[in-house]
């Protein structure tokens, strides 16, 4: 599918990065993520998932300033 579309490095575990990434991003709570993922420990969510830096500091704003 990666060749079609002239994208290189496709491969399955890509896929779920992007959406355990995006889920976070539009506020699914962690714990769902890993739930969906079938991840036993929090800590392989959190590496599987890229955290927006922006999205840290608008988080913070929100709930703690």
């Amino acid at each position: 599918m990666g060749k079609k579309l002239g994208v290189e490095k496709v491969h399955p575990h890509k896929f779920r990065r992007t959406m355990a990434t995006r889920a976070i991003e539009k506020g699914m709570p962690i714990e769902q993520v890993q739930k969906i993922l079938g991840h036993e420990q929090i800590d392989t969510t959190l590496r599987y998932a890229m955290v927006n830096q922006n999205n840290v500091k608008l988080s913070h704003r929100k709930y703690i300033s």
